[in-house]
């Protein structure tokens, strides 16, 4: 999708909420209404006008990647708005209240002061993320791209792994290895959560030495040309007591149910449901204590929701995202299996593609 089909949803959206002009302050709507993938800038759009305001830092980058705006060089400060926001007329205009800092607001508005009339400010939300859920065919060769990035260094790194490796260690193995696949970065911090810790769901790697008989939880993601992917598996260290690999087989049936009989249509607590359903009846429901996933593109947490509260989230086709129950027991360790997927023709299609089916003892 060309980025002036998206700008055309977003107008079709302003229309609806009365707005005569939007200000997009976010990095990841800048990118994906501009194509700019700069790390400073602002975009002012109106039915009639595109501008992206950026500073000498990034106006030829701009100029090369937002092919549909007028790039305008700015200073750091927003000294620049008030001639715009008077030459345009605008009254009415929107803001990223979810994503502007307080502090950017302040001078957002203190810059429109005096200005006859005054200018209304409109609250959005959530208004221009939800525009990304879906995915158009461009976006998912990228993510395609960065998950078999992300595979490629899971599966190669964790027959690396032998006892007495510390967690930070793996964690870079990993990093370095969806370099060499071709990542442009790591979408987030490598979590690798050994023994104990991976009762933890966030973990950040430690010096903590891997030994013989414990689980480890990995959970990685590549990031190419912007976009990114997110994957995790648990491994054993050593052979799989009962309790284990108990464990590890409900997580995955709950992750396999999930993955066969969500549908578009459902609500995002309705596909937690299934995966919740099957942990809870296995006795674990209590220890199962975050959403079952999240959207993902331009950002690892990105709309759908897909979670308990996530009753109003309808998923449609062309939506991508994760599937990650867990089990997590304090003293002993966690398990989490985590694939993307994208709606296709009412079901999921699984993106994600390093090993899982068997319980995978190193």
């Amino acid at each position: 999708m060309s980025t002036m089909r998206r700008i055309q949803r977003l107008r079709e959206k302003m229309r609806e909420q009365g707005l005569d002009a939007m200000f997009v302050s976010s990095p990841e709507n800048r990118a994906y209404f501009s194509g700019f993938r700069g790390s400073a800038g602002y975009l002012w759009i109106t039915d009639k006008h595109l501008m992206l305001a950026t500073d000498f830092r990034y106006t030829e980058q701009a100029g090369m990647q937002a092919h549909d705006f007028t790039v305008t060089r700015i200073a750091g400060s927003l000294d620049w708005l008030k001639n715009l926001v008077g030459d345009s007329g605008a009254r009415r205009i929107g803001i990223e209240d979810a994503h502007m800092a307080v502090s950017t607001f302040n001078a957002f508005k203190k810059q429109l002061d005096g200005l006859a009339p005054q200018p209304e400010f409109a609250y959005t939300g959530s208004m221009c993320d939800q525009l990304r859920a879906v995915k158009d065919a461009d976006e998912l060769y990228l993510m395609a791209k960065a998950i078999s990035q992300a595979d490629v260094a899971m599966d190669a790194v964790s027959q690396k792994i032998r006892p007495g490796m510390t967690e930070r260690e793996v964690a870079w193995m990993m990093e370095v290895a969806m370099r060499e696949a071709g990542a442009d970065a790591i979408s987030f911090e490598t979590i690798i959560a050994a023994g104990p810790n991976g009762a933890k769901p966030h973990h950040h790697p430690t010096d903590k030495r891997i030994e013989v008989g414990e689980g480890i939880v990995i959970d990685m993601g590549a990031k190419f040309d912007g976009y990114c992917s997110d994957i995790t598996r648990t491994y054993l260290l050593g052979r799989a007591d009962e309790k284990f690999r108990t464990v590890w087989n409900t997580v995955l049936a709950a992750q396999e149910i999930a993955e066969a009989t969500a549908r578009t249509g459902m609500t995002g607590a309705e596909v937690d449901g299934l995966a919740r359903d099957v942990i809870a009846k296995a006795g674990y429901g209590d220890t199962f204590g975050h959403s079952l996933g999240h959207g993902i593109g331009l950002a690892v947490h990105e709309y759908p929701r897909v979670g308990p509260g996530a009753t109003q989230q309808i998923i449609e086709d062309g939506m991508v995202y994760s599937v990650e129950p867990g089990i997590y027991l304090t003293g002993w360790g966690g398990v989490r299996i985590e694939d993307l997927v994208v709606m296709e023709n009412g079901k999921p299609r699984v993106l994600t593609a390093a090993r899982k089916h068997d319980l995978i003892e190193l």
